[in-house]
């Protein structure tokens, strides 16, 4: 059994001392009783932190209380607490790792290399998922014709507010405004009617990773921007039901992303008329909760039926040598993603990423790296476990140990390995899980098989405590009043009966600010009504 003693107190040490000689004085102190140390050193001077640039911080206390008893000391400092502000929390974080900043265009974010990162293994995960479906990446124009836009008139209306248009080529007025891509439905449509000719020219099964732009009105780094990054599915079938399997099949290939890579728990189910994509004909969706309660929308499929087919005229001659029209659907997921990870696994000292998301898997922290042999031995870790598969970096800059382990935390590495002069006179590493801040010291001849069950474990284990925090989170109603009660007082998903009425949906939204998440596919039954006590249907 092991314990942890926080200390509280105050060193002083003489005005001309080197820093480094004294954390490798301290640390040789704690290593020669076989304790570990996993803080850093602050300055202090005349009761305040002293900054990088040698000016007075924050106080090291806020209260008589907190002098008198101690100040606990945050690994990572200036990150406003998830509890105190979720939506500052999360735009700490996303400044803090270093994952993307604000652009001179408003509304715009440029993804930072570390967010790219994340952004690259989703791609590349979901990539090799889609291609073993079939799917083949196209890619088409980021302009489109506002005539061509208007060709599918439930389309046009639902994107019309967001749209953003061209109107001028250099220095000359176009004849024809071009709308740049919010979508392109109408893009494939048009290549469609020209490329489809005969039943053996189906099925269609496309894909391009683009950007899209829709000018929202307000907006939050990767979670609503006026530019952002996706795939866009588009597929062409010869029969209605073809086209219903590959719509589910998509949702599917999603869910199973979302959960067994993202550790995301998610909710199936069928987006009401009034929810769904403009121009489908049903939209299915997977639905994730967060930690503050609020639900994210994590991936869509939709099922256009013959409706843009008709509108753009697809036409094929079948088996029959009859001409019909195709059957399309779209499905997509975004940078949102990114979003949907810190609120779901992040926590007051910074990112939490999977292991099977995470750009960087290890990192490995030399202690007294200045001591010889230590680095070297860092470097030759970072290699052995390379060679095993992982992604593995060593953080060899000179700033303290301390430091370095919470930028570990703060970046959301899921594992760090510790080793130092003590570690190697002992033929061991500290190994550090990010999620649980568990330690284990292991040999160095079973670090590979270590380090693989951890990361496995870490998967797992995020996975379950997200889904229990889902659960813990998601409540019944049975009538009116439940129903209202719950919704203004416990965030998370409210699961509750309704009779298929937009009335009823649209007054649950005026009364309590609350919209329909989806119908789930595995279904329940709670009650022969309708949660405003109407008979359900």
């Amino acid at each position: 059994m092991s314990h942890e003693i926080e200390l509280c107190g105050c060193l002083t040490i003489p005005e001309d001392a080197n820093w480094d000689e004294v954390a490798d004085l301290f640390l040789n102190f704690v290593e020669s009783h076989g304790w570990y140390y996993g803080g850093g050193f602050s300055e202090i001077r005349d009761g305040y932190y002293v900054k990088p640039d040698g000016t007075s911080g924050d106080p090291i206390y806020k209260s008589n209380k907190e002098k008198n008893y101690g100040r606990q000391q945050k690994m990572v400092e200036a990150i406003t607490s998830m509890d105190t502000d979720f939506a500052q929390w999360y735009t700490d974080v996303v400044k803090k790792a270093e994952l993307c900043d604000y652009a001179s265009v408003k509304g715009c974010m440029v993804i930072k290399p570390a967010g790219y990162a994340i952004w690259e293994n989703i791609q590349k995960e979901l990539d090799r998922r889609f291609k073993e479906t079939g799917v083949q990446n196209v890619y088409m124009p980021i302009f489109i014709p506002e005539s061509l836009l208007e060709k599918e008139k439930d389309h046009v209306e639902g994107f019309a507010p967001e749209v953003a248009w061209v109107t001028h080529g250099g220095l000359e007025p176009l004849q024809e405004r071009l709308c740049v891509r919010p979508t392109s439905e109408t893009l494939f449509c048009d290549f469609y009617a020209r490329d489809i000719h005969s039943y053996r020219d189906l099925p269609k099964v496309y894909n391009q990773w683009c950007s899209v732009v829709r000018w929202e009105k307000t907006t939050r780094p990767f979670l609503r921007s006026r530019e952002f990054l996706w795939q866009e599915g588009h597929t062409a079938h010869a029969t209605a039901e073809e086209a219903e399997a590959r719509t589910i099949q998509m949702l599917n290939v999603y869910a199973d992303f979302c959960e067994q890579v993202l550790a995301i728990p998610v909710i199936k189910g069928q987006k009401t008329d009034k929810e769904k994509f403009a121009g489908a004909e049903a939209t299915y969706t997977i639905e994730s909760l967060m930690h503050d309660g609020k639900a994210l929308q994590s991936g869509t499929s939709h099922n256009f039926g013959d409706g843009f087919a008709k509108a753009f005229d697809i036409q094929f001659t079948d088996k029959d040598n009859t001409l019909k029209h195709v059957y399309q659907t779209s499905w997509g997921m975004t940078t949102r993603m990114i979003g949907a990870i810190i609120m779901v696994h992040g926590d007051d000292n910074g990112l939490v990423l999977p292991p099977r998301i995470a750009p960087v898997q290890i990192m490995v922290v030399p202690i007294q790296q200045k001591k010889e042999g230590v680095l070297d031995k860092a470097f030759e870790l970072r290699d052995r476990l390379i060679k095993s598969g992982f992604s593995v970096k060593v953080d060899d800059s000179d700033k303290s140990p301390g430091w370095k382990f919470a930028d570990c935390e703060m970046r959301g590495i899921p594992l760090r390995v510790e080793i130092g002069p003590k570690d190697m006179e002992n033929n061991q590493a500290v190994l550090v899980r990010r999620d649980t801040h568990e330690k284990t010291v292991v040999s160095l001849d079973e670090l590979e098989a270590k380090a693989t069950e951890l990361l496995d474990t870490i998967q797992h284990d995020m996975l379950e405590k997200a889904r229990k925090h889902r659960d813990a989170h998601t409540y019944t109603a049975l009538g009116w009043d439940e129903f209202v009660e719950t919704i203004n007082t416990k965030p998370g998903f409210v699961k509750a009966m309704w009779c298929g009425c937009q009335e009823c949906e649209d007054k649950i939204k005026e009364v309590t600010g609350a919209t329909s998440r989806c119908m789930p596919f595995e279904q329940e039954t709670l009650s022969d009504k309708c949660c405003m006590l109407r008979k359900a249907s």
